[in-house]
């Protein structure tokens, strides 16, 4: 039987329904745990912590909204994840962790052999966190690192955390996703971001609803990708002050290089499946 899903919001779960998960989690019959918003005991959360330590099958674990809610639960997660090595996405958007709870949990993320997915949103963050984020964005594929990345609604970090994770992004070997949605990072931010996506080989999406940017921040965007190639084909833009012209204008050049990517990839599969198809005439 194929690995299925436990999804439960906003509940009060029983001790005899906290059985059931981690028994299934032991069982290896669990791939995604989702247990958003729900209130459990200090007890039971430990016992699913333990049964996801033991799972070699769960691959998304979904804790938002509040889960881990003290330093207590973030030293029980993080033992659980230095045992598993199935996880692939942790979300914890939502969870009062600030740096002190993240620099507790830092080790066993940094180490994990199959993490690609991690939510911070509203995680309460700081610059110190950022510097501890940016050390999962490693430069080179030697190690694995993060392929998406959310940050959203981490009001407390400032330019100098915002400039450090622009550089990492720019160095990222792996990230593809990375969502700074309602932070305030204004048009020095949006600058640096500039920079580190047209540096970056990886980087396909980027979040910036709602954050603060104008249309100097927009000209900058357009003019990095109307000039510099770059893997970028997402940027969101919604909820700035920005001209709807030149959200468009933006948007079409993203679609342009999207399009002709994919005839590429066309013209490199019919060479592939017909050798005889010349791509000169000397040839």
């Amino acid at each position: 039987m194929l690995p299925g899903s436990i999804q439960i919001s906003g509940e009060t779960l029983s001790g005899a329904e906290i059985r059931d998960i981690c028994e299934s989690l032991r069982e290896n019959s669990v791939r995604l745990l989702s247990l958003r918003g729900c209130q459990l005991s200090e007890r039971d959360f430990g016992h699913v912590c333990r049964g996801a330590a033991e799972s070699r099958s769960l691959a998304q674990l979904n804790l938002n909204l509040g889960i881990v809610s003290n330093i207590n639960r973030v030293k029980q997660l993080a033992e659980a994840l230095k045992t598993n090595r199935s996880v692939q996405s942790l979300f914890l958007h939502g969870s009062p962790l600030t740096d002190a709870g993240l620099a507790l949990l830092n080790p066993a993320l940094s180490i994990h052999p199959s993490l690609v997915a991690l939510d911070l949103g509203d995680c309460m963050l700081g610059d110190e966190g950022i510097n501890l984020i940016c050390g999962l964005l490693p430069p080179d594929g030697a190690k694995s690192g993060l392929k998406e990345l959310t940050l959203s609604a981490n009001p407390g970090v400032t330019s100098k955390g915002w400039g450090r994770l622009a550089i990492a992004v720019a160095h990222s070997s792996q990230l593809r996703v990375l969502n700074l949605d309602y932070n305030p990072l204004g048009d020095q931010v949006a600058g640096m971001l500039a920079v580190a996506v047209a540096s970056s080989r990886t980087l396909e999406v980027l979040d910036l609803e709602g954050t603060g940017l104008t249309n100097q921040s927009a000209q900058t965007l357009l003019d990095m990708v109307e000039n510099y190639p770059t893997a970028l084909r997402t940027l969101i833009l919604a909820e700035n002050n920005i001209s709807p012209e030149l959200q468009q204008q933006i948007s079409d050049l993203l679609s342009e290089g999207e399009e002709e990517e994919e005839t590429e990839a066309r013209e490199v599969t019919a060479r592939e499946k017909n050798p005889w198809i010349c791509q000169n005439s000397k040839s």
